[in-house]
């Protein structure tokens, strides 16, 4: 491939000819942070960064402000942090304050952009050896002033992303105020008066269970009947419909176990160790034992018997309370009371107002995920000169 005008080839690829190929030692100095425990553990104002960032604050700074922490060990190994002030780095991280005259923020990117897990140290227990990734190579702009423009644009990345953040929290936070206010009679819509009506789940929907064919008959499996499991329910991370699962049964797997095949516009909720975990079907499917699922009756809006359930969850984990593992019945959820409005009108309009609330918030999540896309790439090319900004 011909190289482009004012590049030259590295051992890293194509990268602009004033740019400097360094080491991650060169580049900046690592070190490695102090042991805390609980015995020296003081309050104060400065905090404590370690492997996951901000973790607490103590009385005495070790470090001086600005830097970068990188995720040492445990569940947030190589993830780098920055911090505009004094700290205290923990002992689960390594450590950044001597930037060798480069740009602070830009070198907290470029921590950010290594895949650190390619160098882990540590077998089984990832392990972070500020000596055995000194040795990687960096791609340096060599003037201050290109570092901070694009420092300055990855930034003003990272400042859409974290606005776009706050604002779902926000709209999730409005989503459940509404959901205690409508979902309880406390606010009623314009329209709307009455009492409201107690009754038992088994007076507003069928209760079925559901079944897994036997593993050991393989012309019971990889049909066409979608089979869904509990995992199928958390991969939705609080999406409201399920279309597809992991697994499919055969017709003949469905007649030949204690499954059964659940309407489209039911509510599949998971009942056994994680308990209340809901969605609603889109098109018809079989679950495995660990369900209970809730076929609406024709004078029972599904979308409002939806976000009552997810209202319910810790009383239907308390009915378990006592078992070692926790279960709930199908006697008892058939027996479980709640109150709604009389009228399938009312139910409709409460579950409008928030499927509305739920539809902003899927379009500010895809929002998101397209800004944290487009920082990536940004990443991709700012850090290795692909794209100049001065």
């Amino acid at each position: 491939m011909e190289l482009k005008t004012g590049y030259k080839q590295t051992e890293i690829g194509a990268i602009p000819e004033a740019w400097e190929l360094t080491t991650l030692g060169g580049f900046v100095s690592l070190q490695r942070g102090h042991d805390l425990t609980e015995r020296n553990r003081r309050c104060g104002e400065v905090p404590i960064m370690g492997s996951a960032g901000q973790n607490g604050f103590h009385d005495v700074a070790l470090a001086k402000g600005p830097g970068v922490v990188l995720g040492r060990s445990g569940a947030s190994f190589g993830q780098a942090h920055f911090c505009e002030v004094d700290f205290w780095p923990h002992n689960t991280a390594l450590y950044v304050t001597d930037f060798h005259a480069n740009n602070p923020r830009f070198a907290y990117y470029v921590l950010s952009s290594i895949d650190f897990g390619r160098y882990n140290s540590g077998g089984a227990q990832q392990s972070l050896n500020r000596n055995f990734i000194a040795p990687i190579p960096v791609p340096r702009p060599p003037t201050t002033a290109e570092q901070e423009a694009i420092s300055g644009a990855l930034s003003d990345a990272d400042a859409l992303i974290e606005s776009l953040e706050h604002f779902i929290s926000k709209k999730r936070y409005l989503k459940l105020g509404a959901m205690q206010e409508l979902l309880a009679g406390k606010r009623r819509l314009p329209g709307f008066s009455g009492e409201w009506v107690v009754k038992r789940l088994e007076e507003l929907a069928d209760i079925r269970s559901g079944g897994t064919p036997s593993t050991a008959q393989p012309q019971f499996w990889d049909g066409d009947v979608l089979w869904c499991t509990p995992t199928d329910i958390t991969a939705l991370k609080g999406r409201k419909y399920l279309s597809e699962t992991n697994r499919k049964i055969t017709v003949q797997g469905l007649e030949c176990s204690s499954a059964e095949l659940i309407p489209a516009n039911s509510i599949v909720m998971t009942s056994r160790a994680t308990i209340g975990e809901c969605a609603i079907n889109a098109v018809p499917v079989s679950t495995n034992q660990g369900f209970k699922n809730v076929v609406p009756f024709e004078n029972v809006d599904v979308d409002f018997l939806y976000y009552l359930l997810q209202t319910k969850k810790q009383d239907f984990i308390s009915l378990c309370g006592g078992s070692t593992f926790l279960e709930i019945s199908k006697t008892q959820l058939a027996a479980f009371s709640v109150g709604v409005p009389e009228t399938r009108a009312e139910q409709t309009a409460i579950a409008a107002v928030l499927s509305d609330i739920d539809a902003e918030i899927i379009t500010l999540e895809a929002k998101l995920a397209k800004a944290r896309q487009l920082k990536q790439g940004m990443m991709q090319e700012l850090l290795t000169g692909r794209i100049r900004l001065v």
